[in-house]
């Protein structure tokens, strides 16, 4: 790979980032809560956002190779904080949403709880600081891997 970077940095340092971010989710979850939950691999919600690490690496990884003027950089940019601000703000509310209707669904199957359908995932967004903490997490992704070949 040269110093110049390419495309292929580009998606490496994201696939670095989102899937060193859930594995650092499981860490982090059991370091606070004990129990090893691999099922924290695939899901999404939690700290830090596999999401927002993935389009911050992007973005800030364009930004290094193509520079922070460009107009790549702006449509990563863009498109990053479109991703954070739905993390934290529409999925976050369908989870609100989705334990509100299980708490209805339980009450109205109390006496037939042989019947209660499938509860709906609560955890699908996250909160601004686990937003946050990914953000950083990813930019910090993109520098190191940057740095491991030699760039600025």
């Amino acid at each position: 790979m040269s110093m110049g970077g390419t495309s292929l940095e580009v998606i490496l340092v994201g696939l670095t980032a989102a899937i060193s971010a859930q594995l650092l989710k499981c860490l982090i979850n059991f370091v606070c809560r004990k129990p090893v939950d691999f099922r924290l691999l695939v899901h999404t919600g939690g700290m830090p956002s596999s999401h927002s690490a993935l389009v911050a690496s992007v973005a800030t990884s364009v930004g290094l190779i193509d520079g922070y003027r460009s107009t790549t950089f702006a449509v990563a940019f863009t498109l990053a904080a479109i991703v954070m601000y739905d993390a934290a703000g529409l999925r976050r509310a369908a989870g609100k949403m989705a334990g509100i209707l299980n708490r209805i669904t339980e009450d109205l199957y109390v006496h037939r709880p042989d019947q209660v359908p499938d509860r709906l995932r609560e955890l699908l967004g996250h909160t601004p600081v686990e937003v946050i903490a990914g953000a950083l997490y990813g930019v910090l992704v993109a520098y190191v891997y940057r740095m491991q070949l030699g760039g600025p």
